[in-house]
């Protein structure tokens, strides 16, 4: 579904990755890994070409080369982005902010109603009518990946889903993971937390200073205490 081949990406002049090489087959779940400050985000961000240049490399989604694409035109051809700072519309009702998606008539796509999204966090249907500036962090999160659901993806990217949140409240995030997993969608998470990668991945991708340093299943990542030793920090 996803390939990224040797990329390198930048920032103005500041070069932030140094040779990506990631797959995301249809149906999986990986995650990828990392200290703060590696390049997690970046990665994602080179995905969806957003704020950051991708100077050499390829991304291949679906088939296709993303190269020249605006980050909309991905969006449009099936990519959902979470990105870390959720980004809903503080002035606008939950309801609003999940009609805020362009509808998306392929007919090769899962797609998302608004029932089905409140099904998932039915907190979000007791708080449709609430303005999203004035919720917590958590609820934002959910519903910046209803929104996203909302765009009908092939492949969603959850940048560090449950970061800054409550323990009870990150569970709940992590439990609709689960649940999106079960409906066979397609997903790029970046992540620190070994208990989220136990419940959601199929397969790990290990970044350490703009480069990818490991990959392989998580029985092989949970054979080698090592990799999250050296990579995570986890004694």
């Amino acid at each position: 579904m996803l390939t990224m081949t040797a990329i390198h990406a930048a920032y103005g002049k500041s070069e932030a990755l140094h040779g990506i090489d990631l797959t995301i087959g249809a149906g999986e779940v990986v995650c990828l890994i990392g200290r703060n400050g590696v390049g997690k985000s970046s990665t994602m961000k080179a995905i969806v070409r957003e704020q950051i240049t991708v100077t050499a490399g390829e991304v291949v989604f679906d088939g296709a080369p993303l190269t020249g694409l605006a980050p909309f035109e991905i969006i449009r051809r099936g990519v959902g982005y979470v990105p870390e700072n959720r980004r809903v519309f503080a002035s606008l009702s939950v309801l609003e902010n999940l009609r805020v998606p362009r509808p998306v008539t392929a007919t090769d796509r899962r797609r998302w109603t608004l029932d089905e999204v409140f099904a998932l966090f039915p907190q979000l249907y007791d708080y449709r009518h609430r303005t999203a500036g004035v919720m917590s962090g958590g609820e934002q999160q959910m519903l910046s990946i209803a929104r996203s659901l909302l765009t009908q993806p092939k492949l969603l990217l959850l940048d560090e889903p449950h970061e800054g949140l409550a323990p009870k409240v990150a569970e709940e995030v992590v439990d609709a993971i689960v649940a999106l997993k079960r409906e066979g969608v397609s997903m790029l998470i970046s992540e620190q937390a070994l208990n989220t990668i136990r419940r959601c991945a199929d397969r790990v991708h290990v970044v350490d200073r703009g480069m990818t340093v490991w990959n392989g299943t998580v029985a092989g990542f949970y054979e080698d205490p090592e990799i999250a030793r050296k990579y995570l920090m986890v004694q």
